[in-house]
């Protein structure tokens, strides 16, 4: 199977929907996004990185905010870099206008912050691994996460398992979008308490028996106004 232009879902939904599904549907099926200090810190970090042009280093070409897509998966956005390093003799990789050889991707993904216990960038970044390959027709075996706190890299491979999970949160995300539902997920602190959707989510009340929360609520207000 094989997605239209216009289908075509974006690959940051696949890092939303990694960390948590209830914040994917917020913000593509309930179009809900607020601004924090964490996603203003995020935004001014890949303005930095993709406001240069292309640049040419010997072995190495670098493109920054590349466009990509994958109409096997359905999927659209951008890499913030792309490194083409010069493929050795003998191996395989893809062709560059003005440039002869044949040349290796390997996608960068910049974020703010520390690397992560959940697998939500990982999963971003084979995303566009995976759209690169359909693109060029090349094979993509790692790419790297840069994170602003640490000033590191960190190199991901691309093996079996993390392509597998990509794949089914692309398809997780289109399912949730197409059908419209938010699912209900319990509040945990370590994931709830740094997103920008907190106030918006309401995790805290998910699953709550909202007739006593009411009750409870205009009793303690009664209280109130006696004392």
């Amino acid at each position: 199977m094989t997605f239209s232009e216009d289908d075509l879902l974006p690959i940051s939904g696949l890092q939303h929907l990694a960390y948590c599904e209830r914040q994917a549907a917020l913000i593509y099926v309930e179009r809900v996004w607020v601004e924090n200090i964490w996603t203003t810190e995020g935004a001014h970090l890949h303005e930095k990185v993709t406001s240069g042009d292309r640049e040419s280093r010997g072995e190495l070409r670098i493109s920054r905010d590349l466009a990509l897509r994958s109409l096997r998966l359905g999927l659209t956005g951008r890499a913030d870099v792309v490194e083409f390093h010069r493929a050795s003799k003998g191996a395989s990789g893809a062709c560059l206008a003005g440039a002869s050889g044949l040349w290796q991707p390997l996608p960068v993904e910049y974020k703010r912050g520390r690397p992560k216990r959940h697998r939500a960038d990982e999963i971003q970044l084979c995303a566009q691994a995976l759209c690169l390959e359909e693109m060029l027709v090349v094979g993509i075996e790692s790419g790297a996460l840069f994170y602003g706190q640490t000033r590191r890299r960190l190199s991901v491979a691309f093996d079996g398992e993390l392509r597998a999970i990509t794949e089914r949160a692309a398809f997780r995300l289109r399912e949730i979008i197409s059908t419209g539902t938010t699912p209900a997920l319990p509040y945990k602190p370590a994931r709830c308490d740094e997103c920008s959707l907190l106030d918006a989510c309401q995790p805290k009340t998910i699953g709550r028996d909202v007739g006593g929360y009411l009750r409870q609520a205009i009793g303690e207000s009664i209280v109130d106004r006696r004392t």
